[in-house]
């Protein structure tokens, strides 16, 4: 079980905002990524420095936040650092308190105009469609119900391989309770092939995804299967 909390509303993350005016960046700043795997009920993270973190979610206590993120400059530089918009997503259990937030570079907030929490330096920065994905995961107690084909999809492109293929075969069984309700003549591969289209064409772009697509073929080639399992 996960438990979710979000803090009042207030100012709200717009990847919309790029570039701002408020500061002079002669060199790009883009902080390095951490790599993710989510397992189900665990999260890998892969940390720039080679670090890995195991972030149990049953149990654990999820917080979505807006914050801000200081960039900081040369180790002695003087000039002041900026605080960079972001969205975090907060996991506690226990002692552990775990940010992970989206990339500091999509946003920006003048020094001392609002007050938001800043995110710890040792923050897991990850991609934007990345973070929409696990907090999606996250903040929907990590249970299958309700997802869409495409729902599965973009889960499964940050899921392990074993995760994958295990959203695959969901996908299948949600495809095949979709054909075989369906009406009409028109019923069959066809169908199928049509119902797991967003399954297909996120393949095209995530190795996991594909694994995920190919355990769910296989799945829905086991008519047999489904119905012992009905």
């Amino acid at each position: 079980m996960i438990y979710v909390e979000a803090m009042a509303e207030g100012l709200r993350y717009d990847r919309r905002m790029g570039r701002t005016a408020l500061y002079r960046d002669p060199a790009p700043f883009r902080p390095a990524r951490a790599e993710i795997q989510l397992d189900g009920s665990v999260v890998q993270l892969a940390m720039p420095d080679g670090k890995q973190r195991r972030l149990p979610l049953d149990g654990c206590a999820a917080t979505l936040a807006d914050g801000c993120f200081a960039a900081r400059g040369a180790p002695r530089s003087v000039a002041r650092p900026e605080r960079r918009f972001v969205r975090m997503l907060i996991l506690e259990r226990g002692d552990e308190r775990h940010v992970i937030i989206t990339p500091p570079e999509l946003g920006a907030v003048a020094p001392n105009v609002v007050r938001l929490p800043e995110a710890p330096d040792d923050a897991a920065i990850i991609d934007g469609a990345t973070w929409d994905a696990l907090t999606d995961w996250v903040m929907g107690g990590g249970r299958l119900t309700g997802y869409s084909i495409a729902d599965l999809a973009r889960i499964a492109a940050i899921a392990s391989w074993q995760f994958a293929a295990t959203l695959g075969e969901v996908a299948a069984e949600r495809a095949l309770e979709l054909v075989e309700a369906a009406r009409g003549p028109l019923r069959g591969v066809g169908d199928l092939d049509a119902v797991l289209h967003p399954l297909a064409a996120a393949a095209r772009q995530s190795p996991r995804v594909a694994h995920a697509l190919l355990a769910a073929l296989a799945r829905a080639a086991d008519p047999g299967r489904h119905q012992r399992r009905a």
